[in-house]
C-alpha cells in the first residue's frame, strides 16, 4: 500500500490548511460562543460557494458524476482530516448536495438528477440537501425505521418522525427513508424526495447540542405528507427489491472512514493544543506527561493508518467493511482520549469553558455516535471476524 502524498495533494492540503486557519476555525468558535448553528446568510457560506465548493459531481443528462481520479478516497480522507482539525462542525454545516448525492447518482432517474442535483451544478446561492434516516426509535438499527409510505394514486403519503438530521430545516430537499410495510424490515424500505415547503413536512426543531454547534441537528415530522410518485428515488419501474436499504447502507459504509478521519483531525488538534499548553506551563519535564503525550501520538498515527487502509481498499474495489468499522471505532476512541488528556493537563483552566481544548472535548463526544456507534462497529466486526450470528 502506498500512502505517499504527491505534489498536487500536498498543495491542496496547504490550501485547505490556510482556509481552515483563516475561516473554518473562526466560524466554528463563533458558533460555539453563540450556542447555535451558523445562520444561512453567514458570510462563511457565501465565501464557501464563491470558492467553488458545494457543487455536485453530476454534470448534466447522461452524467453519472465525475470519474474519480485514482486514490480519490484516500485523498478525500486526508482533506477531511485536515478540515476537521480546524472545525468538524463547520464542515458538516457547509452547503452542498451532501450525504444523499451518492444515492441519487446511483439510483436516480435522469429527471430526478436534473431536478434535484441540477441546482447544485452552478450555485447561485448557498444550497443544502440532506438525508433523513434516523428516528426516535431507530438509530443504529436502521432496519427498524417506522416512517411509512402509502401509495395513493399518483402520490405517496408519508407519515412519521425523524431526528438528528443535519441541515434539515435549511435544505432545498430531504431524501427521506421510509417503509412500505414495517413488518417486512429492510425489504420494504424506499427513499423519497421531499421538497422544502411540502404540506405535511414541518415541526422542525433544532436540537441543543453540547458540541459541534456550527451545524443544525434537526428533528421534524411528516404528517400526511403528499409527494408525487415521481419523487420515489429511482422510480417505481427501476426500483429493485431492497435497493433502498442497500443503497442507504452503502452510503453509511463509505462514510465511516471519513468520520474516522474527522475524529483523527479533532484528536490531532487536541494533541497540538495540549502540547502547547504543557510547554508554556513548563510541564514537559514530567516524564509521566511526556509518556502520555507520546503514547497518544502513536495511537493517533495508528488510527490514521487504519483510516487510510480502509480508504485504499475502497479505491481498489476491495471489501473494506471490517476496516471501515475498525477505523470508525478506533478514530472516535482516540479522539476522546486526546481531548481527555488535554482537559487533564488544563486542570481548572478547562473548567472555565473558554479554551479550545474544552470545545474539542465536547465536539469529540459525537464522533463515537454519528453514522453508527462504536458498539455497532464492534458488532459489525464480530460478525465478519468471528462469524457472529445476525439474529
Amino acid at each position: 500500500m502506498d500512502f505517499s502524498i504527491d505534489a498536487k495533494l500536498r498543495d491542496r492540503l496547504e490550501v485547505e490548511r490556510a482556509w481552515g486557519r483563516e475561516r473554518v476555525r473562526p466560524a466554528g468558535l463563533e458558533a460555539d460562543r453563540q450556542g447555535s448553528p451558523l445562520a444561512q446568510d453567514h458570510p462563511y457560506f457565501q465565501d464557501f460557494v464563491a470558492r467553488g465548493e458545494g457543487r455536485t459531481r453530476w454534470h448534466g443528462p447522461g452524467s453519472k458524476g465525475e470519474v474519480p481520479p485514482p486514490g480519490v478516497v484516500v485523498r478525500a480522507l486526508l482533506v477531511s482530516e485536515e478540515l476537521a482539525y480546524w472545525d468538524r462542525g463547520v464542515i458538516v454545516a457547509s452547503p452542498g448536495p451532501g450525504l444523499p448525492e451518492p444515492n441519487v447518482l446511483a439510483l436516480g432517474t435522469e429527471e430526478q438528477k436534473e431536478r434535484f442535483l441540477g441546482p447544485f451544478v452552478a450555485l447561485d446561492r448557498p444550497r443544502w440537501a440532506c438525508f433523513a434516516m434516523t428516528e426516535p426509535s431507530a438509530g443504529s438499527d436502521a432496519a427498524a425505521i417506522c416512517t411509512t409510505a402509502r401509495k395513493d394514486g399518483d402520490h405517496w403519503i408519508l407519515n412519521g418522525a425523524k431526528c438528528f438530521i443535519g441541515n434539515a430545516s435549511r435544505a432545498d430537499w430531504i431524501l427521506v427513508q421510509a417503509t412500505l410495510d414495517p413488518s417486512k424490515g429492510r425489504d420494504a424500505q424506499r427513499s423519497f424526495f421531499v421538497e422544502k415547503g411540502t404540506p405535511g413536512l414541518g415541526g422542525f426543531k433544532i436540537e441543543k447540542k453540547m458540541g459541534l454547534k456550527a451545524y443544525e441537528s434537526t428533528s421534524f415530522s411528516l404528517v400526511d405528507c403528499r409527494v408525487p410518485a415521481s419523487n420515489l428515488l429511482g422510480g417505481e419501474a427501476r426500483y429493485e427489491r431492497r435497493a433502498g436499504f442497500k443503497t442507504a447502507m452503502r452510503t453509511f459504509n463509505a462514510g465511516r472512514p471519513v468520520i474516522a478521519a474527522n475524529a483523527v483531525g479533532i484528536g490531532r488538534a487536541a494533541l497540538d493544543e495540549a502540547l502547547a499548553f504543557a510547554r508554556n506551563a513548563d510541564r514537559l519535564g514530567d516524564p509521566r506527561i511526556r509518556d502520555r503525550i507520546e503514547a497518544l501520538a502513536r495511537r493517533l498515527r495508528m488510527a490514521r493508518l487504519c483510516c487510510l487502509r480502509a480508504g485504499w481498499l475502497a479505491d481498489h474495489g476491495k471489501p473494506n467493511i471490517v476496516e471501515a468499522s475498525m477505523s470508525k471505532a478506533l478514530g472516535a476512541t482516540v479522539a476522546e482520549e486526546a481531548t481527555s488528556l488535554g482537559m487533564e493537563l488544563l486542570g481548572a483552566v478547562g473548567a472555565r469553558g473558554d479554551h479550545l481544548i474544552e470545545k474539542l472535548y465536547r465536539d469529540a463526544k459525537a464522533m463515537d455516535i454519528v453514522e453508527g456507534t462504536g458498539q455497532i462497529q464492534r458488532v459489525i466486526m464480530a460478525r465478519q471476524l468471528v462469524k457472529l450470528p445476525r439474529s
